[in-house]
């Protein structure tokens, strides 16, 4: 290892509770998404913030995870700290439906921009491999916007911790580009998988029979994405370039199904921008050169999107009016989550030569009780992705195709995906619009 490096770490590493004292009061604070956020440092602003210390932060991150939740956004320190979200999660959800925290609406492709020319960016926090001999340190398993505002930060503060996976790409920090470094050894969050449904099943066996060989994949977790991928098992010459990479995908490219062969931009590489999954997902990206990490900016962007030849994008949605309009982000006026990539890939994926976007859904919720979809979105509801965007809408009563139709074909096709028992009432309903 260069000793210059090795020394300009050395005068950098400091405690926790010393970095923090570095933060200014008042300042605009940007973390990391999900298990790029780095705890201990978390840990000490919120100490300082119970302290008397700090007065007044604002704090942001599209994604906060488990060690945010524990920290800054406990509510005793709600008048010290703003949160302001960028994609409304588990962690932060409570503290927005209560008031305690904001929501800055956004595609996520447009991040990186706002970050650098709309929004301040005082201080940057995050977690960090440890340095190789060149003095660089990569941010792992979240790239996306955090090496914008790791940039425009005046205060850089990085966290070093020897489980954050070393990953290729775009994903590196040099030493010198830090304020502080805090080391810190603790396992990287893991984010579970759930339980595939028999409407998982039924959903991805659609979404599957409709991916062709060579094409390149875009999904997330949950059921529906596990079981895409489990059906998926059969295929050939497969490729990733998505903004989540996930423990799905490993089992594909350690299977040889997706090899990136027939790739048209980035051959033989797995593109992605963050990372969450299992302790097995975290060993495999560290130093594999065949998966490469990039900023949301490009992995993102619709026209880079667009270059991969059959880019399949599967996203959710929590209902769908006949029209086709999707919220995929709010249950009626209540932020439940974000715009994210949706939009950016549902484009993307369109307007890529042979590329098809699915939004996949259940056909109720609550129980049974409830159609997801419905005649109108509910009193307040976001529009996530306009009806003109939408391409194929799946539920595990089937596949609906939306490109070109007319509002009455949509109507029709959209009501034969919802569960038989709403259906009538959805045809009803339809004809009270004049859409049938």
């Amino acid at each position: 290892m260069d000793d210059r490096w090795q020394e300009e770490y050395r005068r950098k590493v400091t405690s926790a509770d010393d970095a923090a004292a570095l933060i200014p009061d008042g300042s605009s604070i940007v973390q990391p998404l999900i298990a790029g956020e780095p705890p201990a440092v978390l840990a000490a602003i919120a100490k300082r913030a119970r302290g008397g210390a700090f007065t007044n932060l604002t704090m942001r991150a599209l994604l906060p995870f488990s060690a945010t939740k524990a920290t800054v956004l406990d509510p005793e320190l709600k008048d010290v700290i703003r949160w302001d979200s960028l994609f409304v999660g588990g962690a932060d959800r409570a503290a927005a439906a209560e008031g305690r925290a904001g929501f800055t609406p956004n595609f996520f492709h447009q991040v990186p921009r706002l970050l650098s020319e709309f929004i301040p960016v005082d201080v940057c926090i995050a977690t960090v491999s440890p340095m190789d001999k060149h003095g660089y340190m990569s941010l792992g398993v979240s790239i996306d916007y955090t090496s914008t505002a790791a940039r425009v930060a005046k205060v850089l503060i990085l966290e070093m911790n020897p489980h954050m996976p070393r990953t290729h790409g775009r994903s590196f920090i040099h030493i010198s580009e830090a304020s502080a470094i805090v080391e810190n050894d603790n396992p990287l969050p893991e984010l579970p998988n759930p339980a595939l449904r028999d409407e998982d099943e039924a959903i991805g066996k659609a979404i599957a029979g409709m991916v062709p060989n060579g094409a390149t994949l875009q999904f997330g977790i949950g059921g529906v994405p596990n079981a895409v991928a489990q059906y998926l098992r059969g295929h050939e010459d497969l490729g990733i370039h998505s903004e989540m990479f996930t423990d799905s995908m490993v089992d594909l490219i350690e299977d040889g199904v997706a090899n990136g062969v027939r790739k048209t931009l980035h051959p033989r590489k797995a593109v992605f921008t963050f990372a969450a999954g299992s302790q097995k997902l975290y060993r495999f990206l560290d130093d594999n050169p065949y998966v490469e990490a990039h900023p949301v900016s490009y992995t993102n962007s619709p026209d880079v999107i667009a270059r991969n030849n059959g880019l399949i994008s599967v996203n959710a949605a929590i209902e769908i009016d006949l029209s086709g309009q999707c919220c995929a982000e709010s249950i009626g006026p209540a932020q439940f989550s974000g715009t994210g990539g949706q939009a950016d890939f549902v484009r993307g994926a369109f307007n890529s030569p042979g590329g098809k976007s699915f939004l996949a859904l259940y056909s109720t919720a609550k129980g049974g009780e409830v159609s997801r979809i419905v005649p109108m979105l509910t009193k307040g509801a976001i529009v996530t992705t306009p009806r003109q965007d939408i391409h194929y809408v799946v539920s595990e009563y089937g596949v609906a195709m939306l490109k070109g139709k007319s509002v009455s074909e949509r109507a029709q096709a959209l009501i034969a995906l919802a569960h038989p028992k709403f259906r009538d009432e959805l045809t009803s309903a339809a004809k009270q619009l004049s859409y049938l």
